[in-house]
């Protein structure tokens, strides 16, 4: 006579299998998708407005809007960047993005040869991507040689961080892949 065991334990091994892999905790899920959020950095350059829709006008600043027309393809971007951090400055706080040897070198030329224009710097950050905003638009007061770009963001503090965890694990994905 046969019997339903054999059935019954593969009925059981799919659903240990099932809730192993499918069944987690709140928490972990969430941790999960912070070890994989990225973040979006665009730095473009301010210009002089065109009729040939190369450019367009933006406002920066949430509290007191200010306008600046900049072109529209960024010149750096998050790819362009090694690492990303908060330091104290004056006191306050700055966001601190260090670039790769191309990105850093984009710096240089820009800044050199654009004295007195600004640097306007979007960011898409948070889980899914979910915020965006134009976070600054310091002013070229000098050559930028150390690929160093320290500015005061548009953002609170945590919001900061999020930005920067995303940018540091986009900078992380792109040196595995350009080892290759």
């Amino acid at each position: 006579m046969i019997s339903g065991h054999g059935r019954f334990n593969i009925y059981l091994l799919c659903l240990l299998v099932a809730c192993a892999s499918g069944c987690q905790s709140p928490e972990k899920k969430l941790a999960k998708k912070k070890e994989k959020q990225i973040s979006t950095l665009a730095l473009h350059l301010e210009v002089i407005p065109d009729t040939l829709d190369f450019s367009r006008t933006i406002q920066v600043f949430r509290d007191k809007p200010v306008e600046v027309t900049i072109d529209k393809r960024p010149f750096l971007t998050e790819l362009d960047v090694s690492e990303a951090k908060i330091v104290e400055d004056r006191g306050g706080w700055a966001l601190q993005i260090q670039f790769v040897r191309h990105g850093a070198w984009l710096l240089e030329q820009y800044t050199t040869t654009n004295p007195g224009k600004h640097i306007a710097i979007f960011s898409t950050f948070g889980l899914d991507k979910k915020e965006g905003r134009w976070l600054g638009a310091p002013l070229i007061t000098k050559r930028i040689s150390n690929g160093t770009l320290t500015f005061t963001p548009d953002a609170t503090r945590e919001e900061a961080k999020e930005i920067i965890f995303g940018l540091n694990h986009v900078g992380k994905q792109v040196a595995e892949k350009s080892k290759w």
